[in-house]
């Protein structure tokens, strides 16, 4: 089973890093706050790496603009980058942590592609992504959750599940267990 993506990494680092590039330099996932860290940056969001390529990695971080406020280096080949929300409206950034996802601001959804690129098989198709899916409240996302639940949803329940603290917090030796029965 493969480390579970956090709703950070779903809804808030696409902000600021192309999922080309997030493919492309071994990132692992994203997260609100760092544990091991005794100082933790206000109104941030910590993107954990663990790249093959270091060349093109340190490309990647001198391409960051002015919102990457701090990087740093883990054992094992761990790196973090701190990204500053300050540019994010802390409005839409509380109803995303609500899990209230369909009343964030047009100009925060219009933040995120409406259609991705998915490459399987070494062939290209176009897929309505997900961040708009759950924007939008799409059918089958509803259709999905009702299966799993069993239970009806009613126009005003999200499609999504909601925020739980501990799973938007970076710990790094968790990380690194799940890594290794993983691998």
């Amino acid at each position: 089973m493969a480390l579970r993506k956090t709703i950070t990494s779903i809804f808030i680092v696409p902000i600021f890093v192309k999922r080309d590039d997030l493919l492309d330099n071994g990132f692992v996932n994203g997260y609100i706050k760092d544990l091991r860290r005794d100082i933790q940056y206000e109104n941030a969001v910590y993107l954990l790496f663990k790249p093959t390529n270091l060349d093109k990695f340190r490309q990647f971080v001198d391409d960051q603009g002015e919102t990457l406020v701090d990087d740093y280096d883990y054992e094992d080949g761990y790196v973090v980058l701190v990204y500053s929300l300050s540019s994010i409206s802390k409005n839409d950034i509380d109803l995303i942590k609500q899990g209230k996802y369909s009343k964030t601001s047009i100009k925060f959804q219009l933040l995120f592609p409406k259609v991705i690129k998915i490459i399987k098989n070494g062939l290209h198709r176009d897929e309505v992504s997900l961040q708009y899916r759950v924007f939008k409240k799409s059918l089958d996302l509803r259709e999905l959750w009702e299966d799993k639940t069993g239970e009806y949803f009613t126009d005003d329940m999200e499609v999504w599940p909601g925020w739980t603290e501990e799973n938007e917090e970076m710990n790094l030796e968790k990380i690194k267990e799940q890594s290794y029965e993983n691998a």
